[in-house]
This record gives C-alpha cells, structure tokens and sequence, in this order.
C-alpha cells in the first residue's frame, strides 16, 4: 500500500520507464560492460534521482519507503542502474545534512541528475574497517592536499562529483574528515574498470589522488567529524541496497514463473508439478518478507525513529533472500537458465555482490548483535 496518489502514479511512471526505456537496453550494457550515463541523465529529467529530499533543494520530497520502492522497480530490470541511482542518493546525503546555505547551493544540480555522484570510502585495507583508513588530507592555507587510495568506488572515473573520506589526524575514528570533490581535479586519476562477475554496466574502480587540491570550503562538517557522516549515510544506504536486492529477487521471480506457465512437460505446464510449484512458492514467500522488512526499517526512518538496526536486518534478509531466490530461478528454468538468452544467469551473478557491499551480510550480523547487546529494539 502506498502512502499518496502522488505515490502511485510515480511508481507507475517508474514501471513505464522501466519497460519501455531501462529493460531493452540492459542485457546488451551488461554484456558490453557499457556505462549507462544517459539513463542517468534520463532519470534525473524524470524527477527519479532526487526523491528523499526536499523540494526546494530540488528533491522529491518523498518519503523513504516511496523511494525504496521506486528503487526495487528499477532493479526488477537493470540491478546495475538501481544500483547507482542508490550510491548517487548515498552521495548526496552528506551535503543535504551537514553542508553550509552556501555548499547547500550544489544540491539542486545533484539531485537533478545534471550531476552524478560517488561515496569514496573504501581502501584496499579498509573496506569493512572504515577507521582504519588510511588516505590523508594535509591543510595547506584554504586548501587540503590529498594523498592515497580509495578502493571499489561505484561510478570511479565516472562520476561528477565524490563524497571524499579522508584521515586528518592520527585519532582513530575520530581523525576522518568529510570533503566534496569535483570528478575531475589535478592529481586525481583512475585505475581500471573492475572485472567484475556482475553489475558490468557498473563502473567499478580505484580513486588515485596524489597531491590532490580540495578547497577548505569543500570540507563537510568539522574536521574529525567525518566518521559519523559515513556511519549515519551508510544506515540509509544500506536500505538502497535491500530494496535493489528485493527488485532484483523480484525480476527473477517473474521470469521464473513465466517460464513455468509457459514450459510444458509430460503434456503440462510444469508449474504444475507440485516440487516445482512449492519451489516458486519459496521464492515468492522470500520476496515478501524481504520487502517487508525493508519497507519497516523505511518507515521508521520516515517517522524519526531509530533504525538501524532493522536497516542491518533489511540488508542482511534481502540480499541472502536475492542470492537465494536467482539461484532457484536459474533451477526453475533449467539449462535455459545457465545460458544468456534468459536474464536469470546474470541476476544470479548480480545477486552475489547485494551480500558483500555497503557493509558485508557478516558485519550486518555484527550490528545487529551489538545492538540487541544494548538492549536496543
């Protein structure tokens, strides 16, 4: 149930373009490993990029669940896009909660899709141990000079614009500060695309900065403040990646179910052969527990409750329920389904990295504990 009629006609709009624009062009992206920036482009004019945030920056003005579901629409036929329209809202929620009236003045471009962003967070040594980072951001005059590496950056050599983590002290946690760079500055460059097993239409890549200049007037927040900043971004994101899974389980189930109506055996459909239609029923019941999940931790969030715990619940259901779900799905379809004249082998394999990204499904399960240790509910 959505909340507004507003609600459901953009749900609808975003099935309309989903179809009509996103699903015929994503196998052959996916198989080339081209990055789609006119999608982005696309989505931007469409008022699909900025929806969690308020009009007057420019935004939706859409509650989180809204959101999340416009997000499992588009993963249903191109994980890759949901993906990066996730990571780009990611982007901008350090600007939108910490920045100042006058970097505020970026935010309209960004959400309008004009501009696209990056989260550059992990390193090679720090993925999972965000403090331990280890890229510096030296103060010389009105300028910090940067030096180091982040690593697995979606949209690396792509986007216009990176929320930059760097350490400004030797404190710990507590030494990180929070920059907005441009895509393109001196001493920055870019290693290779990523050879990934899935979302190939996904730049994936390296952020070299080597002496790198970023005005002082780009920091976001105190210096030290940045640890924080990551954390409270990476709960909201860690929803992003949940519904992404769910649409993603979702596509794969259509598919399978399609086939099965379709697919005749010993003079029937063979959906109606009771294992394989207990089978589907599984990936059906996974689905929607999946979404529900995700959908509660998104009103909480709306509501102005405490949510992080159920935004780790959400990534850790969803993402297994999607690696899940395209597995069956590839069974369901048989040898069909491990060749690539169906979808299902590639949501299969776009389906494993929902587990590992914005936080492993085994740090997940390490948040949750810690916060049942606290006696949080």
């Amino acid at each position: 149930m959505l909340p507004t009629p507003e609600a459901e006609e953009l749900i609808a709009l975003t099935r309309d373009i989903a179809a009509k624009e996103l699903a015929p062009r994503a196998a052959a992206a996916e198989a080339a490993a081209e990055f789609p920036r006119e999608v982005f482009r696309l989505l931007g004019r469409s008022g699909l990029l900025g929806l969690p945030y308020p009009e007057e920056h420019g935004g939706g003005g859409q509650p989180y669940e809204v959101y999340l579901q416009v997000l499992e629409e588009i993963a249903s036929v191109w994980a890759s896009v949901a993906v990066g329209v996730s990571v780009h809202t990611l982007a901008c929620f350090p600007l939108f909660n910490y920045g100042t009236p006058e970097q505020l003045e970026l935010l309209p471009d960004m959400l309008g899709g004009e501009l696209l962003g990056g989260y550059a967070l992990s390193e090679a040594q720090a993925g999972s141990d965000a403090a331990a980072l280890g890229t510096r951001a030296v103060r010389e005059g009105d300028a910090y000079r940067i030096t180091g590496t982040k690593s697995w950056i979606t949209h690396g050599g792509e986007a216009d614009f990176y929320v930059l983590f760097a350490r400004t002290s030797d404190d710990g946690g507590r030494g990180i500060s929070c920059f907005l760079t441009e895509g393109q500055v001196p001493g920055l460059t870019f290693g290779p695309p990523e050879r990934k097993m899935g979302l190939t239409g996904s730049t994936t890549a390296q952020l070299h900065f080597d002496g790198a200049l970023v005005p002082a007037g780009r920091r976001l927040a105190g210096e030290g403040q940045g640890f924080p900043i990551a954390l409270a971004a990476l709960d909201s994101g860690r929803l992003g990646i949940a519904a992404c899974a769910v649409g993603l389980a979702q596509g794969a189930l259509d598919h399978a179910v399609a086939y099965a109506a379709e697919r005749r055996q010993f003079g029937r459909p063979i959906i109606d052969n009771q294992g394989l239609a207990f089978l589907l029923a599984d990936m059906a019941a996974a689905v929607e527990t999946a979404r529900a999940a995700y959908l509660e931790a998104a009103r909480r969030k709306d509501r102005g409750l405490p949510f992080a715990r159920q935004a780790s619940i959400a990534k850790l259901v969803a993402t297994d329920a999607a690696m899940k779900v395209t597995t069956d799905a590839v069974q369901v379809l048989g040898g069909y389904g491990y060749t690539r004249d169906f979808p299902v082998e590639r949501y299969m394999r776009e389906a494993k990295v929902m587990q590992i990204f914005e936080g492993t499904n085994q740090i997940q399960r390490m948040v949750i504990a810690r916060h049942l240790a606290k006696g949080v509910r």
